[in-house]
């Protein structure tokens, strides 16, 4: 079992950064190919970027490439998703998932644990 705990959200204005952090529970975390989704009101649940259990690999969906950086910290059970000249486009609430079958994989059914997540506003 993994439990996921985001933080980092905020109000901010385009072209400002932000740093998500989620923190997990486990001794596992280190196996896991962990993620982060974004959801905006009325859309469906979007891949922003994962990271491979070493933090070797790392793959971003295109509106986010150049701007965002997914890292981990295996000694510290945390994932972390830096987000820099912030758009209007990306207000959301962001998730951050565990896929411990290590798929890598962008598509959320394959994640098995998710967080509460926390709500990004990014105003004009």
């Amino acid at each position: 079992q993994v439990q996921l705990v985001e933080s980092g959200g905020g109000l901010v204005q385009a072209g400002d950064s932000l740093r998500l952090s989620c923190a997990a529970s486990g001794r596992t975390f280190s196996t896991n190919v962990m993620a982060w989704f974004r959801q905006a009101p009325g859309k469906e649940r979007e891949f922003v970027a994962q990271i491979s259990s070493s933090g070797v690999t790392r793959s971003y969906t295109d509106s986010v490439k150049g701007r965002f950086t997914i890292s981990r910290d295996n000694a510290k059970n945390t994932v972390y998703l830096q987000m820099n000249n912030l758009k209007p486009e990306d207000t959301a609430v962001y998730y951050c998932a565990a896929d411990p079958k290590r798929l890598y994989t962008s598509d959320p059914q394959y994640y098995d644990y998710w967080g509460q997540g926390t709500q990004v506003t990014v105003s004009s």
